[in-house]
């Protein structure tokens, strides 16, 4: 695996990479970081180059933190623009699906294949009440990544987690879906408490011919409380795609 880094506008992207084939990007959620995506990428590089993402102020990247999800999403754009990279699968979890689905209304000549994970974007909520639900969502997901979440939050840094919230609350991705002409897979949790399942159907009827998966007894974190269904379901879509992915 090769770590690499960008940097544009004074906002920082930490990459690390591994396998061959085509791209795979993979955009962690609030308070995350590249490890949210440990037990997902062993599967996902037998036949993709993975790219897994630490957002500006998140996981080990530098920089100051990006200002809003609109921000975060010009960023990646940056990115994916100097690395010239083409027919990718984008990989969004939570607040990383909300930027996501900006990327790909900005780049659709890059984004081939668009994968929202208890994506953000759609939730109206108040960031207080919301915050009040994050106890029961870590019990209600795989203890054992209690530990991780907590210390990638500390990482992050209070201010920068609340900054992140609000804005990604009172973002709305109304204005770019008509923009989004990519294979759409719409992966939720069936025990999320924090990005409900309502807004995984809706997301489902906004993007005609989108794909919608629910995962039995998971929670917020799906790709981690059951990351053999979650890699399965990603790599039949992949590879009905016809981008060599096998299960």
């Amino acid at each position: 695996m090769s770590t690499e880094s960008f940097t544009h506008d004074g906002a920082h992207l930490g990459v690390r990479r591994t396998g061959t084939g085509p791209p795979v990007v993979l955009v962690h959620g609030l308070s995350g970081s590249t490890r949210w995506w440990r037990f997902n990428v062993p599967a996902l590089k037998q036949a993709h180059a993975v790219y897994s993402l630490d957002l500006s102020g998140y996981g080990r990247s530098w920089g100051r933190p990006s200002r809003s999800v609109r921000d975060a999403a010009d960023l990646i754009c940056a990115w994916l623009d100097a690395q010239d990279l083409r027919d990718v699968t984008l990989v969004g979890h939570s607040m990383g699906g909300q930027i996501s689905l900006h990327v790909a209304a900005q780049r659709p000549d890059r984004i081939r294949n668009l994968v929202l994970v208890c994506a953000s974007g759609l939730l109206r909520a108040n960031a207080a009440r919301t915050a009040l639900h994050l106890p029961r969502a870590a019990w209600l997901g795989e203890k054992r990544f209690i530990g991780r979440i907590v210390f990638d939050g500390l990482r992050a840094g209070p201010l920068n987690l609340w900054r992140n919230a609000t804005d990604l609350l009172r973002d709305s991705v109304q204005d770019v879906l008509p923009f989004i002409h990519a294979r759409t897979l719409i992966v939720w949790g069936e025990r999320d408490v924090l990005v409900p399942l309502r807004v995984g159907q809706l997301l489902h009827e906004a993007l005609p011919g989108s794909r919608f998966e629910v995962i039995p007894r998971a929670g917020h974190v799906a790709m981690v409380d059951d990351p053999a269904a979650f890699n399965a379901i990603l790599l039949d879509f992949l590879g009905g795609d016809g981008s060599g992915a096998s299960s």
